[in-house]
This record gives structure tokens, C-alpha cells and sequence, in this order.
């Protein structure tokens, strides 16, 4: 029965045909979603296994060594066993086998242990790629063109025909402040020379040489924890609490209303609202004497909540840095890579010249960012600049989305997805409000933070792994490989969840 919701003695158990085998029974009502035959992955198992309560006990002896001897183990979960994992399924060294619908903070692109990135590794051919890591910036290998044209280049944003590889999402965004910084002053000075009074003051950390510049960037926001990331991160207090920091201006980020298409007329005087605030700022920190360089966003806010905004707001945006002149950084690090169900979330927004530098990573496997021509400084520099092996782990992730059309994937899964969590958003309205997102990039708000943190430690212990995201959401961050019958499951999980939630 698609989409209905029965009560519990009119439930049918299809577990010989179909993937409801791991369907929790509850009392009173529970959503039973429409039925999908076993899917032909190899690499993937048929569901949860639990064995446990979660941390199970050699997670917790582990948990209690690593106390002892290593660095602090408050964030830990449980410790895994990535050579059991497969496809949509995380196991942990209790042996518990959870559907990952939070992939390492959306950093895993196709799945746990695919085919064939492990038979990339056979390869002898790849050997010395994985055996000897270069410093990029002065000694990089032969191959290393070739391999960058094949994977990064060959999805490069709209306009964008430079790439700039980093070894993480903070240093990438951390890194492509730098090069607005000095894109920006070449700008300034004509593009001529530094002058002296450029060089002795900022080795003393003065003006001119270390020029008052900021970025702009918006409430909610999250693009890393390095000092330059860390000022134009505003989604935690746990983040920023203790380190010093610049004054940079921070601008509002649009609250939309939903269902969406019920406030129109609210959303657009919200967005529109935003985006004078925008503009205020920009004028307000020039008179200060601290234009702003750039303006850096994410095309959907993760860490801050999955907070959306409609693609007008954004190609506004980009004009408003365009009136200024500034530079406009589009902050892909967790949004980029196929699961909102384009590669980029920036490409939802219909233009051909989105942004002048688009930063990624995690679904990337390396970090970097893409940018314009006139962004290219010659004093972006560390020691390793990346990792050439993660290219070719990339340009393999690469050829099996291609070759599986996993972003149409994601779009078919994406929208099962929404639609069941609309469906259980009306069944519980005291528990579940605002369903959005784009393909599998979902999130769904809970009534307050507590209940959302004890739904997602429930989830886990019926097998299936979520993610929160700002003060009181769920965000869902499925594998490229996430196909529908696996969104069925995770809903009749999920509805169990709700339906015995005290």
C-alpha cells in the first residue's frame, strides 16, 4: 500500500518478497511505504542487523583506551568496521548493521567498499600514486595534469576553467579567501608592484602590507574551523567560543516559510529584505575603512540547519557582488557532488556565471576550489596541496556515476524521500515540521532540540544512522547508491521511531 498509513493489524509481513523485512511494528498507526523489490547491488545487504544496544561493549572498551592514551573521545558514536561495511551499510566493531543515512557528514560518494574503487587499488599500475604522496606545489608528478583534467576539470562549475586542489574543506575555503584577499588588493594598486612600505608592514602585521579587508558572509553559516573559516562560521556556539576572531560583517540569512508554495509573498519580502541587509553591510564596512573582499555562501546551509533559498535570492546575490566588487565565493564543500541531484547545488539556480570561486570536498574525496582566470595568485602554497591518490579514487567515483546514472538516482530517491517525509510530517505534526530539500539533500525540523536528539540515538538503535543540523533538525545525507527501496526502509524505521516516541 504506497504511502497509507494502517493501523498495525492491517499491516502485512512481505519480508519474503519484498523490503519490509526490517519494518519495526508499532502500536496505533505506522507508515507503510509502497514496496520495492531487492535491488542487484552486489556490494550492499538487505537491511539492518542489530546486535547491541549502540555504543555496543568493545566500542566502549575501545572508547575507554583511546581516553587514556589518545585525544579527547567526546564525539565519538562508536568505532566501525569498515571492512565489513558495504554500500548504504556502516558496520561497528560490535558487528551492527546500520543503514547510513549521514555518510561520514555526507562525505562518502558511492557507498562503502565499491567494487570498483577496490579494484582500483589492484591496480599495480597505481601503485607508487598511493606508495608516495608529493609536495604538489614544486615536485608533482607526470601524471598529474592528466589525472586533474580527468577528474576535477571534467566537472568544473560553469565559467570556471582553474582548479586549485587542498587536502580538506576548511583549507579550501581558508585558501580561497587568500586569493580573494589578493585579488582583490592587485585591484587596488592597478595591478602594479607591491611597494616597500607593502613589504616591511606586513611582516609586522600592519597596514598596508596586511590590508583591513573582510568577508562577507551570512547568520547560520558553516565554512570550517581555521581562524579566516572560523570568522565566517556562525552555525554553533562550540565552534567559535575562546578564539579570537575579525570583525567581518555577517548578514541574515532568509527564514523561509513552508510549505513554500502557501507563502510566496512572505518568502520573497523575506529574501528580498536579506538582501538590502546585504548591500547595508557592504556600504556600512567600506565607510569603516574594511571593504569587503567577497561574499561566501552556501547554496543550502548544512551545518546551520538545512536552511534554503530560492535560486532568485542567490542570482540577486551574485549581482549585488558584482554592483560592489566583490568577489562571489559559492561554499560547495557539502552540498557539491550530486546529492541534491545536479553535481552542483549551484547549478539549480539557471545561470552561466554563478560564482567566481566554488570551494569543495568531502563527496570530492580531495579538497580545492575552482575559480576565474583573474583569481589565480601565485601565493596559495603548502606543503602537499592535496593528495594525488584521492584523483583517482574521484575520477573513478566519476565514471560510476556517469556510467550508472546515479544523479537521476538521486532525483528518483530524493523525491520518494520528500514525499514520505511529507506523509509523516502530516501523521505527527506535533513532532514534524518543514520537510524540504533537494534530491536526497533532505531535512525535516523537530519540535524542540531534545526530542531531536533522542529520536536520532532511537533511529540508531533500530539501525539506521541520521544526522542533526542547527538547533532542532534531522538531516539526511544517503550515498549516491541510495535507491528507493532503501528510502521505503528508512521510512517505516523512521515511522516506528515517531509512533512510539513518548
Amino acid at each position: 500500500v504506497a504511502g497509507k498509513y494502517l493501523p498495525e493489524q492491517q499491516c502485512v509481513d512481505l519480508s519474503s518478497n519484498f523490503y519490509l523485512q526490517f519494518v519495526f511494528f508499532s502500536s496505533g498507526c505506522r507508515y507503510v511505504s509502497k514496496a520495492a523489490a531487492k535491488a542487484q547491488m552486489e556490494f550492499d545487504y538487505d537491511g539492518p542487523s542489530m546486535k547491541t544496544a549502540v555504543p555496543g561493549p568493545r566500542s566502549q572498551r575501545i572508547i575507554l583506551i583511546k581516553n587514556v592514551f589518545f585525544q579527547n573521545v567526546g564525539a565519538v558514536n562508536f568505532f566501525c568496521n569498515y571492512e565489513e561495511s558495504r554500500g548504504n551499510y556502516l558496520v561497528d566493531v560490535d558487528g551492527n548493521r546500520m543503514l547510513d543515512i549521514y555518510t561520514q557528514i555526507s562525505s562518502i560518494p558511492i557507498g562503502y567498499n565499491h567494487p570498483a574503487l577496490l579494484k582500483l587499488m589492484t591496480n599495480p599500475n597505481n601503485l607508487s600514486t598511493f606508495v608516495n604522496r608529493p609536495a604538489l606545489g614544486i615536485l608533482p608528478p607526470e601524471n598529474f595534469p592528466d589525472k586533474i583534467a580527468e577528474s576535477l576539470l571534467s566537472v568544473a562549475p560553469s565559467g570556471m576553467t582553474r582548479v586549485q586542489t587542498m587536502a580538506c574543506g576548511s583549507c579550501s575555503n581558508e585558501n580561497a579567501y587568500k586569493a580573494m584577499f589578493i585579488w582583490y588588493r592587485n585591484k587596488e594598486r592597478g595591478y602594479k608592484t607591491p611597494s616597500d612600505e607593502d613589504h616591511s608592514t606586513c611582516m609586522i602585521n600592519q597596514a598596508p602590507g596586511c590590508p583591513d579587508l573582510s568577508i562577507l558572509s551570512f547568520m547560520g553559516a558553516f565554512h570550517g574551523r581555521t581562524m579566516g573559516c572560523l570568522a565566517t562560521t556562525h552555525s554553533k556556539v562550540i565552534h567559535k567560543l575562546d578564539v579570537p576572531s575579525f570583525d567581518w560583517p555577517i548578514a541574515p540569512f532568509p527564514k523561509l516559510q513552508y510549505p513554500l508554495e502557501e507563502f510566496t509573498r512572505e518568502n520573497a519580502l523575506e529574501e528580498a529584505r536579506c538582501l538590502e541587509e546585504v548591500e547595508d553591510l557592504i556600504v556600512k564596512w567600506r565607510q569603516k575603512g574594511k571593504p569587503v573582499a567577497g561574499i561566501v555562501i552556501e547554496p543550502i546551509q548544512a551545518e546551520g540547519g538545512d536552511n534554503h533559498a530560492s535560486p532568485d535570492f542567490f542570482r540577486r546575490l551574485r549581482d549585488i557582488a558584482r554592483k560592489h566588487g566583490c568577489a562571489f565565493h559559492v561554499d560547495e564543500v557539502q552540498t557539491g557532488g550530486g546529492g541534491t541531484g545536479k553535481f552542483w547545488a549551484h547549478e539549480h539556480w539557471g545561470m552561466d556565471d554563478p560564482a567566481d570561486i566554488v570551494s569543495f570536498s568531502k563527496k570530492l574525496l580531495t579538497g580545492g576550489y575552482y575559480h576565474k582566470d583573474e583569481l589565480q595568485p601565485y601565493r596559495i602554497f603548502n606543503t602537499w596541496m592535496g593528495d594525488p591518490s584521492k584523483n583517482l579514487f574521484l575520477s573513478e567515483v566519476l565514471n560510476v556515476i556517469r556510467r550508472e546514472n546515479l544523479l537521476e538516482e538521486v532525483t528518483r530517491s530524493g523525491k520518494a524521500l520528500l514525499n514520505g517525509l511529507y506523509e509523516l510530517q502530516a501523521q505527527y505534526p506535533g513532532i514534524l515540521s518543514r520537510a524540504r530539500g533537494q534530491g536526497t539533500f533532505c531535512a525535516i525540523d523537530i519540535c524542540d532540540g531534545a526530542t531531536r536528539d533522542t529520536i536520532l540515538v532511537k533511529a540508531r538503535d533500530k539501525g539506521v544512522l541520521l544526522g542533526g543540523c542547527g538547533d532542532r533538525s534531522i538531516r539526511f545525507r544517503p550515498a549516491l547508491v541510495f535507491k528507493e527501496y532503501h528510502v521505503h526502509l528508512l521510512l517505516n524505521i523512521f515511522n516506528d521511531v515517531l509512533a512510539n516516541h513518548k
